[in-house]
């Protein structure tokens, strides 16, 4: 009898393997509604307004620090208040006022969870989509709704019809209906041990939620069909780096393994995480730093209080800074502290 080939036990053992690699895929992005002004270089058609005063600003409608301005001594007028996704101006009302657009899936997913509550959030109606390009899952996230049209599970393709856009939630009116779009990385999977209470929103709590430059990443993906988010996030530079103590693998590395750089293989004391000033990872690096707790190991050198740049989560200025209370609870997110059995007091009768 003719034995197989050596290699054909190699692949049987393999093709577990093969079967759960899944590559990289397209991003395949599409606008969530007709209006396309951000394709059109015509951003004030694009955002929807903030009032100042007697005006309105469109550029608060944008994703990133573009709200609450506040004049420094160093640095004239910053905006300090981060906005993590895009405000998005409906194109079609009716004679009321009230927007009629269409809000579609801007990619093909799993809708993973739905709030029907218009009072139970400040995103007030809202639903998220889970992706997957083959790098790890990415959210979609959708709110301010007047209707939902999907339910919970359901599979939709990029272009779908979701919802329509309302202006439900906090501080939305009819005149600034809109629909508010965040893509996000998830922080946690354990996200009530984190909060250290049950909540109704589970792991898609907006706190849970980690809001990429989606409006870039639409502009970057028209440019470049190929385009995956790794390669997005390669031209962000840190803000701020944090050595944490290495206690096995993170599980932010499990579900996103693009961000492990340098050789995870070697044993080492520590791991050094790298964040933009809004807060996403952008690298974790093996370090033989010692430390036992959170360690600030680098930040970006400013003329303003480092608050105004990190959503409160550092203090001071230039190139010192250290963690405040909300930043150091905000890096617990990526260690595996909180998530191991506490343990129980004994009571003196044991």
């Amino acid at each position: 009898m003719k034995l197989p080939h050596p290699l054909h036990f190699i692949l049987i053992l393999l093709l577990p393997l093969t079967l759960s690699l899944k590559a990289a895929e397209p991003l395949k992005l599409s606008l969530p509604t007709d209006n396309r002004a951000i394709f059109d270089g015509k951003p004030e058609d694009f955002y929807m307004f903030v009032f100042r005063g007697n005006s309105k600003a469109w550029t608060a409608g944008q994703y990133g620090f573009v709200r609450n301005l506040i004049k420094t001594q160093k640095e004239g007028v910053i905006a300090t208040k981060f906005h993590e996704g895009l405000d998005i101006k409906p194109v079609k009302r009716d004679r009321n006022q009230n927007p009629l657009d269409e809000i579609r899936a801007i990619a093909s997913g799993q809708v993973v969870y739905i709030n029907k509550n218009a009072r139970g959030s400040d995103y007030g109606k809202y639903l998220v989509i889970r992706h997957d390009w083959g790098y790890g899952p990415f959210y979609s996230l959708y709110a301010h709704l007047a209707r939902i049209d999907v339910e919970l599970e359901q599979r939709v393709l990029g272009g779908h019809a979701i919802a329509k856009m309302g202006y439900t939630g906090v501080g939305i009116n009819r005149t600034r209906a809109h629909l508010h779009l965040e893509l996000c990385m998830l922080s946690t999977v354990n996200f009530s041990d984190w909060l250290g209470a049950p909540t109704p929103r589970g792991n898609y709590d907006g706190r849970n939620l980690i809001g990429l430059d989606i409006a870039s990443l639409f502009l970057a993906a028209k440019e470049n069909p190929q385009l995956t988010i790794p390669a997005f996030l390669e031209s962000a530079s840190p803000y701020f780096k944090v050595a944490i103590p290495r206690e096995g693998e993170l599980e932010i590395t499990q579900r996103y393994p693009w961000l492990k750089k340098g050789d995870h293989s070697k044993p080492s004391k520590a791991y050094e995480i790298s964040f933009t000033d809004s807060g996403i990872p952008l690298s974790v690096v093996p370090s033989h730093r010692e430390v036992t707790q959170p360690y600030l190991t680098y930040v970006r050198t400013t003329r303003s209080r480092h608050e105004h740049y990190t959503r409160g989560r550092l203090t001071g200025t230039g190139r010192r800074a250290k963690l405040t209370k909300s930043g150091k609870k905000f890096i617990a997110f990526f260690t595996n502290e909180y998530t191991k059995p506490k343990t129980e007091a004994k009571s003196p009768s044991e």
